[in-house]
């Protein structure tokens, strides 16, 4: 009887253990499907002085700036394959130089990339921000029928907030987002100037008919929305939805998402204060003047900008916009839906690195594009 009653028992508590190893064993199924591992960033190229922009292109190798004024075309490697030459003079001083580059969407027929640029103006001193085109040769070595699209104006004297961030859109016109130039801010509010705003002009520098101030004589016609303060980061989203983000001055940094003839409110509105503190404007409303959809108190310094389109990272990335922090040293991860901002994430701050740049290559991978004398090109390894 009691050889009976001891094989019952042991026979509820083999029951009992196997039923707790199953439940464990599906918790922690549950939490590894919650919580994948993070992507590895892996160094893939140094040596960069001072990088601004990485640009994919289809056969897996880059373009490369750097903000003195090279251009290099990369290997898929990242190892530097050669300096493409022809390129423009740049005013290389305090934030210009050679900037954004992005190749055109046809590239593969083409070999067409379209950079932007700190342009010198006439009067010493002065400066503006100017966009142009050119053919990469067939030897990898030159470039080619090098032509200026578009330079804002008027120029100024001013070593500080170029904007200078480039997108093509579904429809094949090109974004440029252009800076206040500091000392200028209160032209963002004005459509006879380029100041702090975003223009749109088709691949050879004339102007969409649909433009909203197209035939305006109180208006440049290449502007598309206004009332921004230095954006350096712009993204097309998988809809074909364009999303631009822009530095705030001490903190206020903002997401939007740009519609035509709209009026993002700088300065007359931020979230922002003056350096060392101080009200800026009216403060964080007015009507007739948007809101953003996302923005950061205190400051993370925005850069460039990507939204992760590929299935290289699963569900759990895909749809997200991953924005660079230089003031942050690290990448920020929004999730986004029905284009609102839903949530964020901090990524990458173990690395300690100013993040310049966020693209997503041509195998799908996303890389990330290190500030300062000895930038990084790394690849975040699923």
């Amino acid at each position: 009887m009691r050889q009976k009653q001891a094989r019952k028992g042991f026979h509820s508590w083999a029951l009992g253990a196997s039923w707790l190893l199953a439940a464990c064993a599906a918790s922690t199924a549950q939490a590894q499907t919650a919580a994948p591992a993070l992507p590895k960033p892996t160094v893939v190229g140094s040596g960069y002085l001072n990088p601004w922009a990485i640009a994919p292109l289809p056969d897996k190798r880059f373009l490369l700036t750097e903000r003195g004024g090279k251009l290099w075309l990369l290997d898929a490697e990242g190892r530097k394959q050669s300096e493409l030459q022809g390129v423009p003079k740049v005013v290389d001083a305090g934030q210009g130089g050679l900037l954004d580059v992005v190749a055109d969407s046809q590239f593969a027929s083409n070999r067409r990339i379209f950079f932007c640029f700190s342009e010198a103006g006439p009067q010493a001193g002065t400066n503006s921000t100017a966009l142009a085109s050119a053919r990469i040769s067939a030897n990898d070595r030159q470039l080619e029928d090098v032509k200026v699209l578009f330079s804002q104006r008027p120029k100024a004297k001013s070593n500080a907030h170029f904007g200078c961030r480039i997108a093509e859109t579904p429809d094949g016109n090109l974004f440029l987002s252009l800076g206040d130039r500091f000392s200028q801010r209160d032209d963002a509010q004005s459509l006879n100037n380029h100041h702090g705003k975003l223009v749109r002009i088709a691949k050879d520098g004339s102007v969409p008919k649909d433009n909203p101030y197209v035939g305006r004589q109180d208006a440049l016609p290449e502007i598309y929305s206004y009332g921004h303060r230095n954006s350096q980061g712009l993204a097309v989203a998988a809809d074909g939805s364009l999303w631009q983000h822009e530095h705030g001055p001490q903190g206020g940094d903002e997401i939007n998402r740009p519609q035509p003839g709209k009026n993002y409110g700088w300065p007359v509105i931020t979230y922002g204060e003056e350096y060392g503190g101080g009200k800026i404007g009216e403060g964080t409303q007015k009507s007739g003047m948007e809101q953003p959809l996302h923005y950061w108190v205190p400051s993370i310094a925005p850069s460039g900008m990507a939204f992760v389109t590929s299935d290289r990272y699963g569900s759990a990335w895909k749809g997200s916009l991953l924005v660079g922090g230089l003031k942050s040293r690290s990448v920020a991860q929004l999730t986004v839906k029905d284009g609102k901002v839903t949530g964020e994430k901090r990524l990458y701050e173990s690395l300690g690195e100013r993040i310049r740049d966020v693209r997503q290559g041509a195998d799908g991978l996303v890389y990330l594009l290190t500030d300062g004398p000895d930038g990084k090109l790394i690849r975040l390894v699923p």
